[in-house]
């Protein structure tokens, strides 16, 4: 938990509709930041009246606030900044034209600033009610040529470059005879090495018993078999 005698770290999560903000909250909430998206305006200074946060918080704020206005933000943010027991990062999303155009085409979205029209005339107005909040900004991410991963990326780098949570990785043992796991992203089959349950001293133990494991590394195949299955793992999960 967050020292409560320390400012509270906020960060404001900003840009034009299509530049990836969801992305960005997302990945502030999973290093653990307590994330509020599109709420009111004029509520937002209110989170902080009440003393007793323990979490850093990412706030959620563009065009599609339900009271926003450019002032209306701009005033948002000063009120933050000056709160003495915050401290308040303001996080813009930049994006090209080109791009937003092709992400609410690939989308078939309509522009909420131009719902009976072109998304273009939407996206021009977006950046330009944007632009106060893009001079402010602490942090600036151009997410033209970004990936969502490249994203996530690069918004852990700047915010919680040590408090990211770890990937978790499960491993599952299964009978093909019972059906393949759901939600699986590798599996291995596993037949061709010796199977312990055919020895009646090692049937009711499972990997974890150091006698299995004796047992399998006992297979003439199993050394290469293990050294492939981490060799792929080794190029897979760190891309």
């Amino acid at each position: 938990m967050t020292d409560k005698t320390q400012p509270v770290h906020v960060v404001l999560v900003t840009g034009p509709s299509g530049a990836g903000r969801t992305t960005a909250i997302n990945a502030l909430e999973d290093a653990g930041f307590e994330s509020i998206d599109n709420m009111p305006l004029s509520l937002a200074p209110r989170l902080f009246e009440q003393p007793g946060l323990s979490r850093p918080m990412a706030l959620g704020l563009d065009t599609r606030n339900r009271d926003f206005s450019t002032a209306q933000m701009m005033d948002t943010i000063a009120t933050l900044s000056a709160n003495p027991s915050l401290t308040l990062e303001v996080l813009y999303l930049d994006c090209s034209e080109d791009v937003l155009i092709r992400r609410f085409s690939e989308t078939r979205r309509r522009h909420h600033l131009s719902p009976d029209g072109a998304a273009l005339a939407g996206i021009q107005l977006d950046l330009d009610l944007m632009q106060p909040a893009r001079v402010r900004a602490n942090v600036l991410i151009d997410t033209t040529q970004l990936s969502p991963h490249d994203l996530r990326a690069e918004v852990t780098r700047y915010f919680a470059p040590d408090k990211g949570n770890p990937m978790a990785i499960s491993v599952q043992s299964f009978s093909y005879k019972r059906g393949t796991p759901r939600g699986i992203d590798m599996m291995f089959d596993c037949r061709f090495l010796r199977n312990p349950y055919w020895d009646e001293t090692l049937r009711a133990e499972d990997g974890r018993n150091p006698k299995v494991q004796a047992y399998m590394a006992e297979d003439s195949n199993f050394p290469a078999f293990k050294q492939k299955v981490l060799d792929l793992i080794d190029l897979v999960i760190p891309a």
